[in-house]
């Protein structure tokens, strides 16, 4: 069985055709090196090198494997040095990639030349993703904390009500209701539906909709900027989500997450 504490001592040897100069690159003695090399072949039960007085001679079987150890540490350290061209694979509930990751993509992709892929799924599916290594990071909804993965805390989503001019809460169904689905929340805070209702499934387009007084609308606050001049009120009973990144537990980020998770909270303060 290959004894690979010993392989360095042969693959210097056979790189230089010479005992001394791969002595001097490891710092040890030549009857180190000499000692090292034996104790190699005797774990193979091969001869690698025939011994001369005059020059360093490679067995057949040394060759082949001076070629293969070539061709390993080439492998080993394209593993460690071909960060800057690994792709970053992203899963993401639909509701956070319509309404708050498109402009961070874009900011990342401008900054990075490499391959991404963004996947839509729910919550089960993002978490399995994330233990299987099918993503890199996840974004959703659930504080993920295990020996595997961590997850922070981005921001907190809550629902507001939305409106061009300061409105009575209590009579909302007197107003044109903007809505995001069939589901929307304006539906179940007021007895009385609107007799006029527009469906649009974008939360941008909503809110300049309120801006030029079409309607009013639920949306999330975070996505209301301070120069959207519109008026907000809180209602009560309306869901808030805790958003969360969720990565594996690195001791050390790699690059193509740690820009993405930079850009978030530089955003994010």
């Amino acid at each position: 069985m290959l004894d690979f504490r010993y392989l360095k001592a042969f693959m210097l040897t056979a790189k230089y055709s010479s005992f001394s100069k791969a002595a001097e690159e490891l710092n040890i003695a030549q009857s180190a090196v000499s000692r090292q090399i034996k104790l190699l072949e005797d774990s193979l039960q091969e001869e690698l090198i025939i011994r001369s007085s005059k020059k360093v001679i490679l067995s057949e079987k040394g060759k082949e494997l001076f070629l293969a150890s070539q061709s390993f540490e080439k492998t080993s350290l394209q593993i460690f040095q071909r960060e800057d061209k690994l792709p970053l694979s992203i899963g993401i509930l639909e509701g956070l990639l319509k309404n708050w990751f498109t402009p961070l993509l874009t900011e990342y992709l401008n900054q990075q030349k490499r391959d991404v892929t963004v996947h839509v799924a729910d919550m089960p599916e993002l978490k399995t993703g994330i233990e299987e290594s099918k993503f890199d990071v996840i974004f959703g909804v659930e504080n993920i904390q295990s020996e595997l993965i961590t997850s922070l805390k981005l921001f907190e989503e809550k629902l507001v009500l939305i409106s061009k001019n300061e409105i009575n809460r209590k009579k909302i169904n007197e107003h044109r209701w903007i809505v995001f689905s069939n589901n929307d929340h304006l539906f179940k805070i007021s007895k009385t539906k609107s007799e006029s209702i527009i469906m649009v499934d974008s939360f941008s387009s909503i809110i300049s909709l309120v801006k030029n007084d079409v309607g009013l609308a639920i949306v999330p606050d975070h996505l209301i900027k301070k120069d959207d001049q519109v008026k907000i009120q809180e209602v009560p009973g309306l869901p808030s989500s805790q958003i969360y990144m969720s990565t594996l537990n690195y001791k050390k980020m790699p690059e193509r997450i740690k820009l993405l998770a930079d850009i978030i909270k530089k955003n994010k303060a």
